[in-house]
């Protein structure tokens, strides 16, 4: 079975089952802090799933040194993966931990204000 799966074929499926699992911990959770853990499974999942589709067999990371041949005629560009899907989930990590930390910090005025982090507690908006 494991000769069939490849290194980016595992990688999609590791992402797809983290953004499951992420979105089950949003829709599931009364504890806000839960929530918010389901968010950053949730984050990394998308995460991960952008980092495989952006996988390439056979091709090498878009560092051009000794990996890169650059022989008579040979494109540089055909022998390396293209770095936008890196470059997009390592802004994506950062905004995603300033959105937690944010997140984190409502909660925190959320339980210093209701003494409770059940969501169900929070009902001074519902009609």
């Amino acid at each position: 079975m494991m000769e069939y799966l490849e290194l980016g074929h595992i990688g999609l499926i590791i992402g797809f089952l983290l953004i499951l699992v992420g979105f089950w911990g949003v829709l599931t959770q009364k504890n806000i802090i839960k929530i918010i853990v389901g968010f950053s499974i949730l984050n990394t999942g998308i995460n991960i799933l952008m980092v495989s589709l952006g996988y390439v067999k056979g091709k090498t990371a878009p560092i051009i040194d000794a990996a890169v041949a650059q022989g008579e005629g040979h494109d540089v560009s055909q022998s390396i993966v293209d770095p936008v899907p890196q470059a997009l989930v390592l802004t994506a990590i950062v905004i995603g931990f300033g959105i937690t930390a944010l997140m984190l910090a409502y909660a925190m005025k959320l339980y210093n204000a209701k003494k409770t982090l059940e969501i169900n507690k929070f009902n001074d908006l519902k009609w």
